[in-house]
């Protein structure tokens, strides 16, 4: 067999090159997601006729075959095929026959790809969502660790308030937090099963869409079909935007870190094994993962860009340049992730200097407290203000813990709540395992064999 789509000619060569892309290269991604929707699309045309019990058997047997393949990085792709799902079909008709030329029945090309591309970033999402939660939950454990060492709180870059680094570490815990319960809500959006839209109307053939989406560990079908093909690519950018919002928080924690491990400031030092040198300077111990995270956090949202730009303008329907927006959605929820593991990487590694932060407690740090001290004296806040302000060298010197232990309202650095945070985070944990678990657990069914649809 050739191309799917081939009927009676060959496509001309530069035309092949510039329609296929890195197609081909990119599917090697979706192999396993494009073969447990075969394996379901194909167990349901079994169930109404279509195929017979012998014929789906042989299927069943020969998807299992490109799912080891695939596993063992053994399963080619080559442009002549264009992609996964006609190289997966090609294999089919190779090695079992004219019941590989059966499987295609009631789908579209455009039907599989949305699939595939489904049940992959769902996978993906469970590994992602689970994985900054542990960098979230490790980001807490350094913040109770260091919930009484002093740090100077700044604003405009300049002395502001007595701090902590527990305040300072358990801010970007529950920022990533919250992060996620946008990546979850996206993840309740995509969770639902495309399979049997075919090219955007359906076909004549009475598919049980829902024996489908069930078989696939999906907890319902997306229902109309014309709003399924419409949903591609945007689906895609709601994903990458949830991640978008983690990697802007990374970037800002890289920033911090990279300033605060500066020799002028020396609040944390990083391990040498996460420092690169330079070329010409003998010296330099540099925090190159610390840069390149921020500069791949502007990659991870530009793809988010990119996607939504190629999809903006689309009329209804399906419409080829649908397969532009792959590239940049496989190529940002892998960044996406590696930042996640980057960050988690520093934060177990990263060493507190107590000697130093307590250095920066210069006296004007806590003119604030001066001020509020009058305050409770009977003074009006403004009054105090104005005094402390015109008289910062009468400002009483207190110890950096005290500073911290006076502030005890919910969230400050004399009252974390980390309390809060842990049990958000055990029951986004235990939700998203829960529903791993579920949906695995169908996986194997449906295909007879434990499958890992995101591949890294």
């Amino acid at each position: 067999m050739g191309k799917l789509w081939q009927k009676g000619y060959s496509l001309n060569k530069l035309m092949e090159e510039f329609t296929v892309g890195r197609d081909f290269e990119l599917d090697q991604n979706l192999v396993i997601s494009d073969c447990l929707a075969s394996s379901a699309h194909g167990r349901m045309l079994n169930s109404i006729g279509i195929l017979s019990n012998n014929e789906f058997e042989s299927i069943q047997s020969g998807l299992k075959e490109i799912v080891k393949l695939s596993s063992n990085n053994s399963f080619p792709i080559s442009m002549s095929d264009e992609d996964c799902h006609t190289a997966i079909e090609n294999y089919l008709v190779t090695h079992i026959g004219d019941a590989g030329k059966k499987i295609h029945t009631g789908r579209s090309r455009n039907d599989q790809v949305l699939t595939c591309l489904r049940v992959y970033s769902r996978d993906f999402l469970y590994t992602f969502i689970k994985e900054a939660v542990s960098l979230s939950g490790t980001l807490m454990d350094f913040a109770n660790k260091h919930k009484m060492t002093a740090m100077p709180g700044r604003t405009h870059m300049q002395i502001a308030m007595p701090s902590s680094v527990g305040l300072w570490a358990g801010s970007f815990a529950e920022e990533i937090a919250d992060s996620l319960s946008m990546t979850k809500s996206v993840l309740d959006v995509i969770d639902q099963s495309p399979l049997g839209s075919a090219a955007s109307y359906g076909v004549p053939i009475s598919l049980d869409r829902e024996m489908t989406a069930s078989l696939m560990g999906f907890p319902r079908v997306q229902n109309n079909v014309l709003y399924v093909n419409n949903s591609r690519g945007k689906f895609e950018s709601l994903i990458i935007d949830s991640l978008d919002q983690i990697v802007l928080t990374l970037s800002k924690m890289a920033q911090d870190l990279i300033l605060f491990s500066l020799p002028e400031f020396g609040y944390f030092s990083l391990p040498i094994e996460l420092c690169s040198g330079s070329s010409i300077m003998p010296q330099k111990k540099n925090p190159d993962g610390l840069e390149l995270l921020r500069a791949k956090s502007a990659s991870v949202s530009a793809y988010g860009i990119q996607i939504k730009n190629i999809i903006r303008s689309l009329p209804t329907g399906y419409n080829r340049d649908f397969q532009e927006v792959k590239e940049p959605f496989i190529r940002g929820i892998k960044l996406a992730l590696q930042c996640v593991r980057i960050m988690h990487l520093t934060i177990s590694e990263l060493v507190v200097n107590t000697e130093k932060l307590e250095k920066a407690f210069t006296p004007e740090i806590f003119a604030t407290d001066e001020a509020i001290k009058m305050v409770l004296s009977g003074k009006s806040f403004r009054d105090a203000y104005r005094d402390v302000g015109t008289n910062l060298d009468k400002v009483e010197v207190m110890s950096p813990l005290d500073g911290i232990k006076s502030r005890t309202s919910t969230g400050t650095a004399g009252n974390l709540r980390l309390d809060k945070l842990e049990k958000i985070l055990t029951e986004l944990k235990e939700d998203i395992s829960s529903q791993e678990e579920n949906v695995q657990k169908s996986l194997k069914e449906l295909l007879g064999m434990d499958v890992k649809p995101f591949r890294e």
